[in-house]
């Protein structure tokens, strides 16, 4: 009879459940299993970082709508792996970390990097279990890809022993499990729907906010006949761009914080009332605003503030609900009202209020200089990945998305980190689209040696470096003596030099007014290519109304 290894059996398993990306390191025990995999058709991308292949796993995951995976060898590797974990359950994103780990018969005895993986991952998954039968593997992994993509996605561990991955089993011995099929889209209450128009056509000044719950359910078609028909204003999340083009004439994310806080009726469409939308109270929302909420979730409605109508499905099949019946209502948001007038206007203040550092040609140069040119050459179909404090929050109001799914950041657990790790991801699993990671050099150090996979694998991402020498912000070069503050990095660091030496291109732009010939040529270079632009170490975003954490 024929025989079959755990690890056959494991890539063979996760191959016929939509697995078709691995991003890990290999080692004792998972090296064969890591060949193996590629066997069955996977494409394994080895990496320089386990937290770098935990970012790429799940990024990958949202991007091509399963699970995807990650491989690390035992102890230290799968507990470097556990930031991926944290974040991509933080996010509501797909992914798989399959964890070596030292042989079950020598449990509790001392073995090499011998951990409590599976209790350990427990916290960040919605399902981790170690494996302890060969024939087994594919119920295990039917079981964990279940969990990561029904409900809200999210992330799942599957702990695999060394004496599992080389044990041998008869073909005939092996539990097989079928496919797991794609989630059903469950509708709302038909009343539900209902009550979710009557309020929004009860609105003086509503305001639809789409989020990335609405990216990964694939829902932008609806999303967007849904705004042409109410011609409701809207506001995109930071990875809810793109679901409605950011340049759509019905977008207020010029005027984000008047929107949230004088809109009397918000339409949370797959975005949550977390730090990133304040948490919908004041005074960054109107004290006594009313809230419908769209989400798959059952309890996250209503958290921090009561939902006054509550759409609990998928987010395509609701808001296709919500079409559906607006057929029986001939009802649009007017084109003339004050709401819209105060909204226009506070755009127009907040372009203005910017159009001097747009306009700023001294060197070294500023924020939205710099975003001025990159905006000009970005593709209309770049996936754009922002990482980094002012870099992240300035590139968010100058980038514009237009297609759904190509913007990935920070994200709801505001993780530093994950850039270069995403931009692998969103180059293996688009090769069809420009990818630019546009980060800050705090942001950049974090897991900048996954250039050397970029290289290796020939992936053409087009990195800039928005560089002030600071965590947040630099001072400039550092006097002969002088104590380093903590959060100061070094000034004019050539770090397109470590690219250049690895095998890529790598540019050096001081004088802002040669940026966008740069740019041009690194799009042309058919491989990855860093762009070093040194900013005034004190140049910073627009005075804010409010702090960032304010409630």
């Amino acid at each position: 009879m024929a025989t079959v290894t755990g690890a056959q059996l494991m890539a063979r398993s996760l191959k016929q459940q939509g697995v078709d990306y691995i991003f890990g390191i290999v080692g004792f025990p998972v090296q064969g299993f890591a060949a193996d995999a590629q066997k069955a058709g996977i494409t394994y991308i080895g990496m320089r970082n386990e937290q770098a292949a935990s970012y790429a796993a799940h990024a990958a995951g949202y991007l091509t709508g399963r699970p995807q995976g990650c491989l690390t060898v035992s102890g230290p590797g799968v507990i470097h792996a556990f930031a991926g974990l944290a974040n991509a359950k933080q996010n509501c994103w797909p992914m798989i970390l399959i964890g070596g780990a030292s042989p079950v018969y020598q449990n509790g005895m001392g073995g090499f990097q011998e951990e409590r993986q599976v209790e350990l991952a427990a916290p960040y998954c919605k399902y981790a279990h170690a494996i302890e039968h060969a024939h087994r593997i594919p119920y295990y992994v039917n079981q964990a890809i279940r969990h990561s993509l029904y409900g809200r996605p999210g992330p799942v561990y599957l702990d695999f022993p060394d004496d599992i991955i080389r044990a041998e089993c008869e073909e005939e011995d092996v539990i097989e499990a079928a496919r797991v099929p794609e989630p059903p889209r469950t509708i709302a209450d038909p009343d539900a729907v209902e009550a979710a128009l009557t309020a929004l056509e009860s609105a003086e000044r509503p305001l639809v906010v789409v989020g990335k719950g609405m990216a990964w359910s694939r829902a932008e078609d609806d999303v967007r006949e849904f705004i042409e028909r109410t011609q409701l204003p809207f506001l995109n999340s930071p990875m809810g761009k793109g679901t409605m083009p950011d340049d759509d004439p019905l977008s207020v994310g010029a005027a984000r914080s008047t929107a949230l806080r004088e809109a009397d009726l918000v339409f949370l469409m797959g975005a949550r009332l977390n730090w990133i939308m304040h948490y919908g109270l004041p005074p960054r929302f109107h004290k006594d605003v009313r809230v419908i909420q769209l989400d798959i979730e059952p309890t996250e409605i209503g958290a921090n503030v009561p939902a006054e109508v509550a759409l609990l499905g998928d987010g395509k099949a609701v808001v296709g609900q919500l079409n559906r019946a607006l057929d029986n209502r001939q009802w649009f948001y007017p084109s003339e009202t004050p709401w819209r007038a105060t909204l226009k206007e506070k755009a127009e203040a907040n372009m203005q209020a910017v159009q001097p550092m747009i306009d700023d040609d001294s060197a070294p140069t500023n924020y939205y200089r710099a975003f001025k040119d990159i905006v000009d050459w970005l593709p209309h179909d770049a996936i754009i990945i922002g990482e980094g404090a002012n870099t992240m929050d300035i590139g968010r109001t100058q980038m514009p998305n237009r297609l759904a799914r190509h913007r990935l950041d920070a994200g709801t657990y505001g993780t530093m980190g994950v850039g270069l790790g995403f931009a692998v991801a969103a180059a293996v699993t688009n090769p069809d689209k420009p990818i630019v990671s546009v980060q800050g050099d705090s942001a950049f150090g974090f897991t900048g040696m996954e250039i050397e996979t970029m290289v290796r694998y020939n992936l053409p991402v087009k990195m800039i470096v928005l560089n002030n020498g600071g965590i947040g912000g630099g001072i400039g070069p550092l006097k002969e003596g002088q104590t380093v503050p903590p959060g100061i990095l070094t000034y004019g660091a050539h770090y397109e030099g470590m690219l250049e030496a690895l095998g890529g291109k790598g540019f050096y732009v001081e004088d802002p007014k040669d940026l966008r010939a740069t740019l041009d040529e690194a799009m042309a270079f058919n491989g990855p290519t860093l762009i070093n632009v040194p900013l005034n170490p004190r140049a910073g975003r627009k005075p804010q109304q409010f702090g960032w954490l304010t409630t």
